[in-house]
């Protein structure tokens, strides 16, 4: 019976504090709006982009981000995997590819854009070597500009 509740918590901590991203970008819009937030679309190369993947464990990842994104941001994901064992659906891949075109036409990675909730590109920005406090506030100060 212990071994039962300690699972149940421990699944409801895990999933409760689980990143939300969208691979949606106008579903994130209608969201968006509904709760006034921006949305921070990242281009990601998941599985052979080093910085990407250094972004994700140091920052998406982290504690202090999660709970900031869940107050103030839509996140979207737009990953680019290489591997064959990661490779998305077609659907996905054709819409990941679709919005590098509209807000990634240099093939950036990893690259950082946020947005209002109308898609207007507010700020673009990358990978920094920031711990995730530093990184938050970044990203709100790329948000007054």
């Amino acid at each position: 019976m212990k071994k039962i509740f300690l699972l149940i918590v421990f699944f409801t901590f895990t999933f409760s504090n689980a990143q939300n991203w969208k691979t949606n970008l106008n579903e994130a819009k209608t969201e968006a709006a509904r709760d006034n937030k921006n949305i921070i679309l990242v281009f990601s190369g998941s599985d052979w982009c080093g910085p990407c993947i250094k972004l994700d464990k140091t920052i998406w990842q982290s504690e202090q981000f999660k709970k900031e994104a869940q107050k103030k941001w839509i996140m979207v994901r737009a990953d680019f995997p290489k591997k064959k064992a990661n490779q998305l659906s077609p659907e996905l891949t054709e819409s990941n590819n679709q919005l590098a075109e509209k807000y990634n036409p240099n093939g950036d990675f990893p690259l950082v854009v946020l947005i209002d909730k109308n898609g207007k590109v507010i700020a673009k920005t990358g990978y920094k070597n920031l711990e995730p406090e530093e990184y938050i506030a970044q990203l709100h100060e790329l948000e007054k500009k």
